[in-house]
């Protein structure tokens, strides 16, 4: 395991926001319940989002990666403009299932593997279950081990809060917790709570949030422990420092377990790292993943 500090530099030009997978000119087609956005060229880079998020987060990131890649945007079953329905399993291995079965429907043997937060405790469950269909894998400010859930998700999952919290999911909860994700929660802007709160508007998406906080279960996580030890797939693990919401515990010890493992760590960048520093996650990403382009 290694360890890397960066700092990221000044962009004077910000990728273009063209791509908004919020207020897409036609729906995207679903694939096991979920939502896919694709485009670029190139070996394929499936892009995995966590709890409140959904592919919108990875907007920036994907326009850098799009020009070396095929890259895959999904929004998970229950997020974005996926399959609300609560018949719909949440758990994270289902959520794993789900996105094995969908690359088999597209015909994608291996894929570099990016997830986010709830998305890395996902992509943690994929790899040690089909390893053989990764060719590398980033984790970007993941879950892990039993350092999860945390508030404000923990406090949602409360079986006597869901009729408050069904109603007290507006913009100004949802505001709330993009401030505090972010490195500069001055940054923050109309269109971008439009993009967060665009599932939460309806009943139903906020029944189908809530419904995946409530599936939420470390012990999914805790019982893969041994097998991330043995795990074959080269990982990078990516922790913005300003992260409030999760522990730094979770990135110091992927890297120490996974034998493939190696830690970068970015000082002026919170949980959303994708939209604090996105160029820069990108640029790294894409560094490590060309490592194993073609391998």
């Amino acid at each position: 395991m290694t360890s890397v500090r960066r700092e990221p530099h000044h962009q004077d030009v910000m990728p273009p926001h063209g791509y908004d997978p919020a207020m897409p000119a036609e729906s995207p087609p679903r694939v096991q319940h979920m939502v896919v956005h694709r485009r670029g060229t190139g070996e394929p880079v499936l892009l995995v989002h966590g709890i409140t998020t959904y592919s919108f987060i990875w907007q920036d990131v994907a326009d850098v990666l799009e020009r070396t890649h095929d890259v895959m945007t999904v929004d998970l079953a229950g997020c974005g403009r996926a399959d609300m329905s609560l018949e719909v399993d949440h758990s994270l291995p289902a959520h794993a299932e789900r996105l094995i079965a969908m690359l088999d429907e597209l015909d994608i043997p291996q894929v570099h593997l990016v997830a986010h937060d709830v998305g890395g405790g996902i992509a943690q469950i994929m790899a040690v279950r089909y390893p053989e269909r990764l060719i590398d894998m980033t984790l970007v400010n993941p879950i892990g081990y039993d350092y999860w859930p945390v508030q404000p998700i923990s406090l949602l999952r409360a079986p006597n809060l869901r009729q408050l919290a069904i109603a007290i999911l507006d913009r100004s909860v949802m505001a709330f917790l993009v401030r505090r994700g972010r490195h500069n929660s001055e940054r923050g802007t109309d269109e971008l709570m439009h993009q967060f709160m665009m599932p939460l508007r309806s009943r139903e998406g906020r029944k189908a949030f809530l419904q995946f906080a409530r599936s939420l279960d470390n012990n999914d996580l805790m019982s893969i422990v041994d097998s991330l030890r043995e795990l074959p797939v080269p990982t990078l693990v990516v922790r913005g420092q300003g992260d409030v919401y999760l522990s730094g515990m979770i990135c110091e010890r992927l890297a120490q377990d996974i034998p493939k493992a190696r830690l970068l760590s970015f000082e002026h960048a919170g949980h959303f790292i994708q939209l604090d520093i996105p160029v820069e996650l990108a640029t790294v990403i894409r560094e490590f993943i060309q490592e194993h382009d073609g391998g």
